[in-house]
């Protein structure tokens, strides 16, 4: 694909969507490609994951701007839209290889209908800056619905090989169709995969598989140990797994 490339990783929480996401990213940034890591799940561990730590996001910067507009400290006048994208665009974090954005979550209750528009407003304004933009959205099939992800090129699903997991990979692209979020490319990768699990698995055309990453005790280590997922050894079965996944993504 010429220009930039705008990567959605989704799927059921809990089946390793962040871990690829880190490794995905590491990959790319290799490569020497400008990469923006966007973490819009408000339950997702992505900087973490990455070894990167992050001290605000667009939703504190949204809840601030409120509270500066409220407290008389911006001027009527003043074109509230330029001064979020402003302060949008100070809080990404830069890191040697990639930058990274947080999309973090409103405070109270309520939707994220307004952090969302955000999103969508993000990459539009900023999508030409980088060769490829990976998005860890949020587990399930919310970021669909609230159209966070239409202008995603490629749909990447994470799942484990369970029976629950292959359903709500189905359901993704189901209600993508639904919606008419056209996606030029959309994939099933199937994570912790053990001896047999293939066997049992009922895949139907719609889901096309560019990955297949075994079950890998390190990187339940790292979990336990809080080590970053994105300083998986290049040998451990998971990164040499994302990597061929990644190679066929550079390819397209």
């Amino acid at each position: 694909m010429s220009g930039h490339v705008i990567i959605a990783v989704s799927g059921k929480g809990g089946t390793g969507k962040t871990m690829f996401s880190a490794s995905l990213i590491r990959i790319l940034a290799s490569t020497g490609a400008d990469v923006l890591a966007i973490d819009a799940d408000p339950d997702s561990n992505l900087p973490e994951a990455l070894g990167v730590p992050v001290s605000g996001t667009v939703g504190d910067v949204r809840e601030q701007l409120k509270r500066d507009t409220a407290a008389g400290r911006i001027p009527p006048s003043a074109n509230k839209w330029d001064m979020l994208d402003y302060r949008i665009m100070a809080s990404i974090t830069e890191t040697r290889d990639f930058d990274l954005l947080v999309m973090g979550r409103p405070e109270g209750s309520g939707c994220y209908c307004a952090v969302n528009t955000m999103l969508r407003r993000i990459i539009e304004n900023i999508a030409e800056n980088y060769d490829y933009i990976v998005i860890d959205t949020e587990a399930g099939l919310e970021h669909l619905s609230r159209r966070t992800t239409q202008n995603v090129d490629i749909m990447i699903v994470v799942t484990d090989p369970s029976k629950r997991g292959i359903l709500t990979a189905r359901r993704i692209v189901e209600l993508s169709q639904e919606l008419e979020i056209k996606f030029k490319k959309v994939f099933l990768v199937l994570n912790r995969v053990r001896e047999g699990d293939l066997d049992r698995l009922e895949l139907d055309d719609g889901l096309e598989v560019i990955g297949i990453i075994p079950e890998d005790p390190l990187v339940s280590s790292y979990d336990m140990e809080g080590r970053p997922l994105y300083e998986l050894p290049e040998d451990s079965e998971s990164f040499r797994a994302i990597k061929k996944v990644a190679e066929k993504i550079l390819s397209l």
